[in-house]
């Protein structure tokens, strides 16, 4: 098998994985289990996963006051986008909401060029309108009365400490494996949802009660956390970040085809318009990363001269 199809697979297994995250939540509500203690359990038993792999690896846990400084702040920002995510299938379709949630590069992007002085281009400018655009079809795609408004809320607000949780990746000078940095990143996750759900008396930890609980409680620490880390970044080390990043889209699809199938979810043509609109525009901007931008607006050009002018 050549890298680059072995790449390739490892890609999908990564983004096939993560999108399993709603088939694990979903089914932990309906035992009874709140979104705290839901995400509490996830982290845990991920932390204790990487723990034995980074011992296997003969890995240092050390670390320095610095380190220790970026890897608290990613871990808050990686709470409360995990708490607001999971928190929206109390409220959206989960299909929904991780489409939505998929906007992060584009938040990432629009970061960038607004504190970081890089360029906007007009790829991503029409990229944000037409994420926006496909946002709205979503807003009205379900039913009469829409979208639950506090739902789309926590998405995009998951969406955007996502999008600071790359950026500060991206922008910290912090040196240390990926799976050393996702250990302690939700070891500070398991932390933060811990004391926020002491303080909280609504969402307060619930015990592991049946083997159904245990069960999907370990297969959300292993398929959509563990399992998709690694794949991830195998795909990186075989094919790159941007084919890998592409491959991302799958993610969405894959929880919409689950909250379909699996619980019944709403599916329309509107609905698919809207998913459809939100994955390329997400697409464009990971593409205008390695392709030129004159090259992806002729690409754009040529679709658009494809369609013929009754149906426009």
């Amino acid at each position: 098998m050549s890298t680059k199809v072995k790449g390739t697979i490892l890609g999908i297994v990564s983004a096939v994985s993560y999108g399993t995250n709603p088939l694990g939540a979903l089914y932990l509500y309906r035992e009874g289990l709140n979104s705290s203690s839901v995400l509490f359990y996830r982290f845990l038993f991920a932390v204790i996963i990487l723990a034995g792999i980074m011992w296997a690896q003969h890995q240092s846990f050390k670390l320095s006051r610095k380190e220790l400084k970026t890897l608290a702040t990613l871990g808050i920002l990686f709470a409360v986008s995990s708490l607001t995510f999971y928190t929206s299938f109390h409220y959206l379709d989960a299909g929904i909401a991780a489409t939505i949630l998929f906007v992060y590069p584009i938040m990432v992007a629009v970061i960038m060029a607004l504190f970081f002085k890089e360029r906007l281009s007009g790829v991503t400018v029409f990229s944000i309108l037409l994420a926006l655009s496909g946002i709205a079809l979503l807003y009205r795609g379900g039913s009469s009365v829409g979208l639950n408004t506090t739902g789309v809320v926590l998405v995009l607000v998951s969406a955007l400490t996502y999008a600071l949780y790359m950026v500060v990746v991206n922008r910290s000078s912090i040196v240390m494996s990926s799976i050393k940095l996702t250990f302690y990143v939700l070891l500070v996750c398991m932390t933060a949802i811990a004391l926020q759900a002491s303080l909280g008396s609504h969402t307060p930890l619930q015990p592991l009660t049946t083997p159904r609980m245990w069960f999907f409680s370990i297969m959300l620490a292993l398929v959509p956390t563990v399992i998709s880390l690694v794949t991830m970044t195998q795909a990186v080390h075989a094919i790159g970040s941007t084919p890998t990043a592409i491959m991302g889209a799958l993610e969405p699809l894959t929880a919409v085809v689950v909250g379909v199938t699996i619980f019944g979810e709403a599916f329309t043509l509107r609905l698919g318009m809207g998913i459809f609109m939100i994955l390329v525009a997400v697409l464009l901007i990971i593409a205008s990363k390695a392709i030129p931008v004159h090259k992806v607006a002729t690409v754009i050009g040529h679709a658009l001269r494809s369609v013929p002018l009754h149906r426009r």
